[in-house]
């Protein structure tokens, strides 16, 4: 099993005085116990520096909280609600139908899910995550489950198959994949039949703390902390061997023997990639050594338009990880480096903490076992502007190279043509619109995250207006890069930036004065008189302290006031694309 801290730790990390970064509130409903859940997740939260308040519904109260409005789940409101759906229990109400009601139960069961999450969409906005049924092989009908819709196992994978769908109808619904985690360590180690039948927990000790953090993944990536980028070493870890030393003929990669691990593990970050993840390339090796196997060897599975940023010398892993960073423009804890070597490993994680850096077990065939079972990359979302990533960071790559050879920065704006898309908040560009909301933590003033029905709702309310922003330059798309939300207040006098987003990709792009003088254009349009901001402080939005100073607002009563007739408009390298 993957090592995390154990039940008994992680109810010490709640003694503990610990630094908190953020502070979640999270309603766990359970037709089963709950009380040493809620321990784990507080506990295991703490290790991320956050603060989990947690509301426990109490014994077999899901119903109860959710369809009575006067419960204390809705005076809760939580961020977060969690329904914890007991396989023991599931089960055990299916065995005690007669046969022939057997084959219904679990649409029963998918239409009383169904009306808790539209029930509590219709009184409150949180983020519904339902956990799934466990197979039980009760060996009723043998392996003639399959052929019968009154087994255990056809209504157990009916449900789930259920809540998938489910989960893709209502945006802010996601399911916390128990099944996939029993099967992925085995019953044995799920379920403890003695600690179930005297205190109904679902879950043994040893297993808590692994249910615990699967809930805790799906929470940060709703909430915007993910992984974006794998750096992949190249010897002993994308192919065996040493590619300077063995040659192109003799690395071992292919579909026999030790090269089937190898090629494994490139699938795996090939699939990554066509998800969005960012892949880079951080080796000691000569450059045309390291590139010749991504471009003549016929086993190869990634190649080079695969890799985003490829950096291949003989200087330290520390620096050339730091060049990465420089060049995609994300945090250092977005990224995850592997390498096989034990001391690369060690002082990456000394000079750079905030990596992650697994320890990859010291026999390559357990390398993607083990990859798998931390599940580095959860994900909350996904669009089509994931599958492109790696060409827009390619992009980037060409214009840091191309910075270099001009004297100064106005002299390369110029140069890059850049030209900007202006729209309105549609449901085509929703998806995208709430990934922003969720993922980007520099360049966002405020911090506020939406899902994809609360962009909805700003598309159709009277009083919110959702404006993106594109951009484009002579080396590619970058696609949204930016979007504000407009509030308007006062009768229309004031308009209140309710969120203003921005990718750290095109910093310096004066991308910032191109937005603010065509909000300075909306407001006189729409006969406002002010524009009003707000910058809300958190540990990663330092970078836009100074934002609205710098664009000419003043502070007064902790808000930025910009009076619309006072500004005169800024220079700025973007023009308005209006094709």
């Amino acid at each position: 099993m993957t090592q995390l801290s154990s039940f008994k730790q992680l109810r010490l990390n709640l003694k503990r005085n610990m630094d908190i970064n953020k502070t979640f509130k999270v309603a766990m409903l359970g037709d089963s116990a709950t009380q040493f859940l809620a321990i784990a997740l507080r506990g295991i939260a703490l290790e991320s520096k956050i603060k989990i308040e947690i509301l426990e519904a109490g014994y077999n109260q899901t119903e109860f909280s959710i369809l009575n409005f006067e419960s204390d789940y809705y005076k809760f409101s939580p961020d977060y609600t969690i329904i914890l759906m007991s396989s023991p229990v599931w089960h055990d109400k299916f065995s005690k139908n007669a046969i022939e009601d057997k084959d219904q139960f679990s649409n029963q069961e998918l239409e009383q899910i169904k009306l808790y999450v539209e029930t509590i969409n219709n009184k409150i906005q949180t983020n519904i995550i339902i956990s799934n049924i466990q197979y039980e092989f009760d060996f009723i009908f043998g392996n003639y489950s399959s052929k019968t819709n009154a087994s255990s196992i056809y209504q157990t994978t009916n449900f789930n198959i259920g809540l998938m769908k489910l989960s893709q109808a209502f945006k802010n619904v996601f399911i916390s994949d128990i099944a996939s985690l029993r099967g992925l360590y085995g019953q044995q180690i799920v379920f403890d039949p003695r600690l179930y039948a005297s205190t109904k927990s679902d879950f043994s000790y040893e297993f808590l703390p692994y249910v615990a953090k699967n809930f805790m993944d799906i929470i940060l990536s709703i909430s915007g902390t993910f992984k974006k980028c794998l750096i992949l070493d190249l010897d002993n870890t994308l192919w065996g061997g040493i590619i300077g030393d063995d040659g192109l003929e003799n690395i071992q990669i292919g579909d026999i023997g030790i090269g089937a691990i190898y090629s494994s593990i490139q699938l795996w970050a090939k699939n990554l990639k066509e998800r969005g993840i960012i892949l880079a390339i951080c080796s000691k090796n000569n450059e045309s050594t390291a590139k010749e196997p991504f471009l003549k060897h016929p086993d190869m599975i990634l190649r080079l338009e695969d890799i985003s940023v490829f950096v291949a010398n003989w200087g330290t892993k520390s620096e050339n990880i730091n060049y990465i960073h420089n060049v995609l423009n994300i945090g250092f804890d977005s990224m995850v480096f592997l390498d096989d070597n034990p001391f690369e490993r060690e002082l990456v994680k000394s000079l750079v903490p905030e990596i992650t850096v697994p320890e990859l077990p010291s026999e390559p065939s357990q390398y993607l076992p083990y990859l798998r079972s931390l599940n580095l990359f959860e994900v909350s979302s996904f669009s089509t502007e994931d599958k492109n990533r790696t060409i827009k960071y390619q992009e980037e790559a060409s214009r840091q190279k191309i910075k270099q050879s001009f004297n100064n920065a106005s002299d390369f704006l110029k140069d890059l043509n850049m030209k900007s898309k202006i729209n309105k908040f549609d449901n085509f560009n929703s998806p995208r619109i709430s990934q922003l909301t969720q993922r980007s933590n520099q360049f966002n003033l405020r911090t506020v995250r939406y899902n994809e029905s609360d962009i909805t709702n700003i598309i159709n309310s009277d009083i919110y207006t959702g404006i993106t922003f594109s951009l484009t330059d002579r080396f590619g798309e970058y696609g949204i890069v930016a979007l504000v939300i407009l509030e308007s207040q006062n009768e229309g006098k004031n308009l209140f930036i309710d969120t203003w987003i921005m990718s750290c990709r095109v910093l310096k792009r004066t991308l910032e004065t191109f937005v603010t003088n065509e909000l300075i254009l909306f407001a006189k349009n729409n006969k406002a008189e002010k524009l009003i901001g707000e910058y809300i402080p958190t540990p990663k939005n330092i970078i836009v302290k100074d934002h609205y100073k710098n664009l000419g607002f003043r502070e007064q009563d902790n808000n930025w006031i910009l009076d619309i007739k006072e500004y005169k408009q800024r220079k700025c390298f973007i023009n308005q694309n209006k094709d």
